[in-house]
Order: structure tokens, then sequence, then C-alpha cells
């Protein structure tokens, strides 16, 4: 048995979501959000190394010894499935483990927004899951393929890096394909997906204007598309897409995007009120024609108001999800203090009267 499966043991009986590996330092867990140190020695490189090369292939042994970054999924045996990055820094190697659960998740348990099933019900078009790194867009990803698996009779491609929860064919034929090892890259995926009759194309990560403009493609032609965006907001994601595709493009992406982008989710992780767990917060933006006018005039900035008076529509925006939270006693009300981007409604609940005081500081 691989020596690192006993650190991956120890974090799966703790109920931590990541195991972090470096030089340096002794290992640490991610548990509701928070690190925490193992009771052990400063891991040397030498050590560290020794436990990575354990779990790689002569491949990727190689790859790894030439400096390049790796991303792959590992399974212990009796423990789970975990994504991993092994990287290098200055001080020397690390490792990043994230648990991947056996079991897809479900629809109604993540409480996704129910609008999203509306959505899904479109033949073609473009859905954006985004929110930064570690707020739970694959797993929620994972449950909108897992809806349309149980529901409809579709060729489902998806492309991801590296493939974390694993679909047996339902209802649906799902093609998981994994970058690196299947396909080179997610743009090659995307044009190899275009000949394979697909219906429904989910991209791991549109993370560069080739794959964006690919996915774009890929939506106008007749499938619907779902992807992911490390941005923030619904206004952050529509800019974050126009400022990649080239100047002579911007106007025809505009132009996308008001006829061909169905909806836009961000989410958050927040700690739930017992700090035992953490809780998904949605915003969620529908296009409609008061949205695309805006995105055709240049007014991005004006959506979020159509977005907090859309709610008949599905719409939210962030501050009101999680006053909405706060108010149902579902999350820490002083962590969705912090995420709140105008912190006049939140502050009534705030139990720490030092966050008021270094947000009045800050803003004076």
């Amino acid at each position: 048995m691989p020596r690192l499966d006993a650190f991956l043991k120890l974090a799966r009986e703790q109920g931590c979501s990541d195991l972090h590996l470096a030089v340096g330092l002794p290992p640490l867990l991610r548990l509701h959000g928070d690190l925490l140190t193992i009771k052990f020695r400063n891991l040397e490189e030498r050590e560290l190394l020794g436990y990575l090369n354990e779990v790689l292939t002569p491949a990727q042994q190689q790859r790894f010894k030439e400096g390049r970054d790796l991303d792959f999924a590992y399974h212990a045996p009796g423990i789970g499935r975990f994504r991993v990055n092994f990287y290098r820094k200055a001080t020397g190697p690390g490792a990043a483990f994230r648990y991947i659960p056996e079991e897809v998740p479900r629809f109604e348990t993540l409480g996704l927004p129910p609008v999203l099933k509306q959505l899904l019900d479109h033949q073609q078009g473009m859905i954006l899951i985004t929110g930064s790194t570690g707020t739970g867009k694959s797993t929620t990803l994972a449950a909108l393929i897992d809806y349309l698996n149980q529901t409809r009779p579709l060729n489902i491609i998806s492309l991801e890096d590296p493939i974390e929860f694993v679909h047996a064919s339902r209802q649906a034929q799902v093609v998981q394909r994994e970058i690196g090892t299947h396909v080179p890259d997610f743009v090659s995926g995307l044009r190899s997906a275009l000949r394979e009759d697909p219906d429904v194309i989910f991209v791991g990560e549109l993370r560069d204007p080739e794959s964006i403009d690919m996915a774009m493609t890929a939506a106008e032609t007749g499938h619907l598309v779902l992807g992911t965006l490390h941005t923030t907001s619904a206004v952050k994601t529509i800019d974050r897409i126009i400022d990649a595709l080239p100047g002579e493009q911007k106007e025809q992406g505009k132009t996308f995007l008001a006829q061909n982008l169905l909806g836009v989710v961000s989410q958050l992780l927040v700690r739930t009120v017992d700090g035992r767990d953490r809780k998904a917060v949605f915003e969620v933006m529908v296009m409609n024609r008061a949205i695309a006018k805006l995105l055709m005039s240049d007014r991005t900035h004006m959506i979020p108001s159509q977005m907090q008076t859309g709610r008949a529509q599905g719409m939210q925006l962030m501050d009101q999800a999680l006053l909405e939270a706060v108010q149902a006693k579902e999350i820490d009300p002083d962590e969705a203090y912090e995420y709140a981007v105008d912190k006049r409604a939140f502050r009534p609940f705030v139990t720490d009267a030092s966050l008021l005081t270094q947000m009045e500081d800050i803003s004076t």
C-alpha cells in the first residue's frame, strides 16, 4: 500500500475534504474550510518525492521530473477516489488531494436552484457554473449531468481534467474523456466532440480564448454546452468572455451571449451556523430580453438591477441568497457578512463585533 494512503485514510476518517503535502511543513487537512495541521514531522524533499512517486506511472514520473504539473484522479482502495495535483514551488514539490464522493450527487440533495431544470430542458445554448476554486462547481455540474442522465435519452460527452465523478449511463449515454489521457487539451476535445453526435457537451473548464471560442461554436450549432469559469458573479463572467475574445470578435461574442447564453450560476460555499459543514449559496442570472439589451449596449454594470427584480424568473443576486440563508439560520452570519457586497442588511445578524469595526476602518 502506498504510504500516502495512510494520510488519505486519516483525512477521510476526520471528514476532511482535502489533504495538502509540501516540503518544510507537516501534512495539512482542510475541514469545513479551515486548514488543520497533522501531528507529524515537517516533510523533507526526498521523503515527499518518495511518497508521490509511489502513486505515479513511469510516464507521469518523467513529466513531473521535467517540471510539469500533474493533474489526475487517484483511487485508494478502501479509502476513496481523489482529484490530485502535483506541483513544484520555490521550496520543493507539493501535492493537493481533493476527496471525490463515490456516489454522484443528486440535484435535490445539493439544493440547486430549481430554474436550472428549466435551463437544462433547452436543446441548445450555454449554461455556465462559476465560482472560485473549491466552491463546488464540479459537484454542481456532476448533479446536472446526473439529472440529464436519469431523465432523457441523450448523448452526453464530458471533457474533464481529470475525470472526477464517474457516471454510469442510464437513460443517456455518458462518454467521459480525460484531458491528457484521451485528448490532449480542451480545444482538441471539443473539436472531436462535435464529430461524435453529441446532444450535450460538458467542458470541465473554459480556461483560454480558444476553448471559449470552440464552446461558443458548439452552442451555436445546436448543442447544449455546460461549462465552468473561475469568475465570481454573472457580470464578471460575461465580461471575462468578451475580454477573452480578440478585438474583431468582441461584437460577435456579445451577439452570441445575447442569443445563446441561457444562464449563469455563481456559487459560494459558506460555513453553516454550527460550523460543522458548508452550504452552497447561489447567484442566478437567466438571460432575457432586458439583460440581452444591456449586454449589446455595453451596459453590463446594470445587469444586477435586472437580476434583483427578476425573482419570478428564478434570478437572484448573491447578496439576496446570502441574506435569505442567514435569515433561515442555515449559514454563519459572520461569514456571510464578509462575502456580501452590500453589507448593510447583514449588520444586525453579525455576532463578531470586531468585523463591523474592521469594515468601518476599511471604509474610512
